[in-house]
């Protein structure tokens, strides 16, 4: 039976979060939690409490839906956040609603924040015996977390010990209201008839089934903690912290270190890095694809798309780096001193002009076969000094370059010409760059 006392036990990991978010779809499960969080917080000091729903715009009702959360959350004084997000192609309907879902929960949880998420007992049935028909690995065996890191903050799924009939009692008792999703009895989705289906005939031909399912999932989880903790030492050995004020601010992995490692390893880590970066986890087959693209030739510099990431491998070492995250600066005048924020969000620019009548001023990024005059050594290639300073390709044609005039003087401050190039003894500058990747 679900209550509130059993409700509070299970919250325990997260009472010093600094924010509680519901994720809140309408339906019975969020619905439910949702209720008794408010009922606790009318007892109990704790964190702040608001809710999020995402909008796949998958059904008409969509909308509607929108409409009837607000309406809910308006009468128990919390606080709603609507996230509209896009379908990636490619993937089923329901693998790319799940990424999009999830990678809206990452985006936007606050630092130190909880995100609480409905699933029940009946659905880590359904989530053990889907991943087990499509062939998964010992991750998947265990099933959903109950508790877990994501981005800046975690994710509890508080209410996994009750089945949804459980759920269902506690709400028909205190009158609730909730949205029946048509897309639960939709025939063309598979959990669809594993939940009306499959499930009901194991329950009935193998009562005993559903525990040792679940018990299962208990021991490959142990499993689980001891290759992370075998992962967490091979991370520490393969992301050695960067100390270059470009590099820094994305996630890496050194590539010698990587390749060292035998391949059930390098799958092991990579699985444990992606999961720490907020990232869905591959399944085998295309883990298996991704290795073999990083094992090529080392002048080949692969790409691999994880949605609203991407991994690169440049410079020695893999980087995972946001899509969003500009593939080209765009060019803008400079007339005065300031701290400039970048057109199109590629970062910040420090920049100090002596005399701005020297100029004019600008800001533009690479486009092949610029040179710059350095002091005591001459005419260089910025494409040679990139490669010098393994400045991974994929941040190059974001990096701001100062032009007087048509002179190239300044690549972010790295690399400076000679006083001498603007014609003006008073035209010094001083400038640097911060990227921004978050």
């Amino acid at each position: 039976m679900f209550t509130l006392q059993g409700l509070q036990q299970q919250l325990g990991p997260c009472m010093n979060s600094s924010a509680w978010i519901v994720g809140l779809s309408g339906g019975l499960d969020s619905m439910v939690l949702l209720d008794a969080l408010v009922q606790l917080r009318d007892q109990l000091i704790l964190p702040p409490l608001s809710a999020m729903h995402i909008h796949h715009g998958l059904s008409a009702e969509a909308d509607a839906w929108v409409a009837f959360c607000e309406q809910e959350c308006a009468k128990r004084g919390v606080e709603l956040y609507v996230e509209r997000v896009q379908l990636a192609p490619g993937a089923s309907i329901e693998e790319a609603a799940r990424s999009a879902r999830y990678q809206a929960f990452a985006v936007h949880l606050p630092a130190g924040a909880t995100l609480l998420l409905a699933h029940h007992r009946d659905d880590q049935l359904e989530t053990l015996l889907f991943r087990m028909m499509r062939g998964t690995g010992l991750r998947g065996l265990a099933g959903m977390p109950a508790q877990r890191q994501l981005a800046a903050g975690q994710l509890l799924r508080p209410l996994l010990p009750w089945r949804r009939r459980d759920l269902e009692l506690w709400a028909r008792e205190h009158g609730l209201a909730w949205i029946e999703d048509p897309a639960n009895r939709d025939p063309r989705f598979a959990r669809t008839a594993l939940r009306h289906q499959l499930l009901p005939a194991l329950r009935d031909g193998w009562p005993q089934a559903e525990e040792g399912l679940l018990r299962l999932a208990g021991h490959a989880g142990e499993a689980n903690e001891l290759l992370d903790e075998r992962a967490a030492e091979d991370l520490s050995a393969t992301s050695k912290p960067l100390n270059d004020v470009w590099l820094r601010h994305w996630p890496s992995l050194d590539m010698d270190a990587l390749s060292a490692l035998s391949p059930a390893r390098q799958r092991n880590l990579l699985r444990y890095w992606l999961a720490a970066q907020g990232a869905l986890l591959p399944a085998s087959r295309r883990l298996d694809e991704w290795l073999g693209q990083l094992a090529a030739a080392t002048d080949s510099q692969p790409q691999i798309d994880l949605g609203e990431y991407r991994l690169y491998r440049s410079s020695g070492r893999l980087w995972f780096v946001r899509t969003d995250w500009p593939s080209a600066g765009v060019p803008q005048a400079c007339t005065q001193s300031a701290v400039q924020l970048l057109a199109g969000g590629n970062g910040l620019l420090h920049l100090a002009l002596a005399s701005a009548s020297a100029g004019p001023w600008h800001i533009r990024y690479r486009q092949g076969g610029e040179h710059i005059c350095l002091p005591g050594r001459g005419k260089q290639s910025l494409k040679h000094l990139f490669q010098q300073a393994q400045i991974p390709v994929w941040l190059r044609p974001c990096i701001p370059l100062l032009y007087c005039a048509d002179e190239l003087v300044s690549v972010a401050g790295r690399w400076n010409a000679e006083p001498a190039v603007t014609g003006d003894e008073q035209s010094g500058f001083t400038v640097s760059w911060e990227p921004v990747s978050d």
